[in-house]
């Protein structure tokens, strides 16, 4: 094998590993704008409805401290730890917590909605947030 082998193996190596990353992008890119599809009809569905929405309330990263926010919405799971705002915003409602956000409220900001709820979390219980959000739909203003 001569010197000029090594190289071409590199570069196929390295334009793999480029092509693979690339893919794993474009498959991450189509899960969020299904999922934001997904929390876009939720909201028009629970408008449609006149499902309420509430005042959302965050929590501190170690489930002690409860926060007031400016968020409206609606909660989307039982823990009350997930929801969807009025503009179509998933948020996670775990904050930093402290004197501040207990003095003038939390400000949770919105994240990427997961298609599968709970993937890699450690109690090992994950939803599909297709599933999550029908739930919520269904249950109407009985939600706890």
């Amino acid at each position: 094998m001569g010197e000029g082998d090594g190289l071409d193996w590199r570069e196929r190596q390295r334009r793999a590993v480029r092509a693979h990353a690339a893919a794993d992008e474009r498959r991450r890119a189509a899960e969020r704008a299904e999922a934001a599809e997904l929390v876009a009809g939720f909201v028009a569905e629970a408008t449609r409805r006149g499902l309420a929405t509430t005042r959302l309330v965050a929590s501190d990263y170690a489930g002690r401290g409860r926060y007031r926010t400016r968020l409206t919405g609606w909660y989307v799971d039982r823990a009350r730890s997930r929801a969807v705002d009025v503009d179509g915003r998933f948020h996670l409602l775990t904050v930093p917590g402290g004197l501040r956000a207990r003095l003038f409220g939390a400000e949770p900001q919105p994240s990427p909605p997961p298609l599968i709820v709970g993937e890699g979390g450690r109690d090992g219980e994950s939803v599909p947030l297709r599933t999550l959000l029908a739930r919520r739909l269904d249950a109407g203003d009985t939600w706890p």
